[in-house]
This record gives C-alpha cells, sequence and structure tokens, in this order.
C-alpha cells in the first residue's frame, strides 16, 4: 500500500498499516523537499503498479481536492483495536484510528477520518471527507455533512444534523442542528462565522 500524504497525519496511517499487518511501500508527496517519512521513502508521483493507496492528508478539502485526481484502487484502514459494529458501512478511503468506537447501522462516507478514541453511536450519517476529531463523541441518528470537521473532545446529542463544511470547535456542545458552512464553538455551541472554502 502507498500513502499519499508525508505528514504527521500519514505517520499515524502508517501505524494503523503495520499494527493490521499491511506492508507500506511508500509515501507519495508533491512537496519537493520531503525524500523520507518516517522510515519510508517519498515519492513524487503515484508508481503505475500501485495496486492501491489511501490518502493520509488531514486537511478535508485538500484530501478531496488529491480523491479527485486518483484513479486508483482506494483502500481502506481500520485499526485492529477500534470497536466497529458488523452493520456499519464503511466507504472507500475512510481510515478509522485506535480506540475508536462506532455502533449499529452507521454509514461513513468515503475518505473520512475517524480519529482516535472518537465515539460514533448507532445510526449515524458521516458523509464523504468528513474528520470526527480525537475523544469527540457523537450520540444515535446524528448526521455530519460533507467535509465537516467535528473539533477535538466535542459532544453532539442525538438526532443532530450538522451541514456540510462546517468546523465545530473542540469541546464544544452541539444541541441544535448547524447549518453549511458554519463555524461554531461552545457550550452550548453557537455559530461565530461562515466558512469560507
Amino acid at each position: 500500500m502507498y500513502l499519499f500524504g508525508a505528514s504527521g497525519h500519514g505517520k499515524v496511517i502508517a501505524d494503523i498499516a503495520a499494527a493490521s499487518g499491511i506492508e507500506i511501500k511508500a509515501f507519495i508527496d508533491h512537496d519537493i523537499s520531503k525524500t523520507e517519512c518516517y522510515g519510508f521513502p517519498v515519492l513524487k508521483t503515484i508508481p503505475d503498479n500501485t495496486d492501491h493507496l489511501v490518502i493520509s492528508i488531514g486537511n478535508n478539502l485538500t484530501r478531496k481536492k488529491i480523491a479527485e485526481q486518483i484513479d486508483k484502487e482506494i483502500g481502506t484502514l481500520i485499526h485492529p483495536k477500534s470497536v466497529i459494529s458488523g452493520s456499519v458501512k464503511i466507504e472507500e478511503g475512510t481510515v478509522i484510528m485506535g480506540g475508536v468506537v462506532i455502533n449499529s447501522d452507521t454509514a461513513i462516507g468515503k475518505h473520512c477520518i475517524i480519529n482516535t478514541n472518537a465515539s460514533v453511536d448507532h445510526d449515524c450519517v458521516i458523509e464523504d471527507f468528513a474528520h470526527i476529531s480525537p475523544n469527540s463523541a457523537l450520540a444515535g441518528g446524528v448526521e455530519v455533512g460533507e467535509g465537516s470537521q467535528i473539533g477535538i473532545g466535542a459532544s453532539v446529542i442525538q438526532g443532530i444534523k450538522i451541514g456540510k463544511w462546517c468546523v465545530i470547535g473542540a469541546g464544544a456542545v452541539i444541541i441544535n442542528d448547524i447549518p453549511d458552512y458554519s463555524v461554531v464553538v461552545g457550550n452550548p455551541g453557537r455559530i461565530i462565522k461562515k466558512n469560507i472554502i
């Protein structure tokens, strides 16, 4: 497997691969100053013989732009120390870190990040390119729109709908639906501005 994005986020994904017994051949990164990352070589282009790869870029919008340019098979990586119900649906490109719990009938879209110790309860819908940050918690039936980020330690009560390309600040407590492109902070969460992408 190849990882596209030689960064700190990529190192964590490389560890997931190692814990899962998957060999990482190299990182790929367009930054010409990078020649090595976490003991692996950094290539500038995707090799023709690539079997499959994962985009290891933390920024949601950048991850989407890269995904739209790649015509190779995209894999998923799931840490063996995560707990995932057998009824959960996970699409290509998604990475799930250690300590994550995802409960029944949840749907995770393409190229999502479900980060360390995040909790996603039953019947949630996480759309493509979303990032559920470390130690955040989504109660049952929460919907997270495309490209949105739930900040570290944030909590979302049951049945809430968070629009696309939102940023939910660290530690925020979300008790009302959030419209597209909102930046939200505080307890209870309040919209402080619109996210320009």
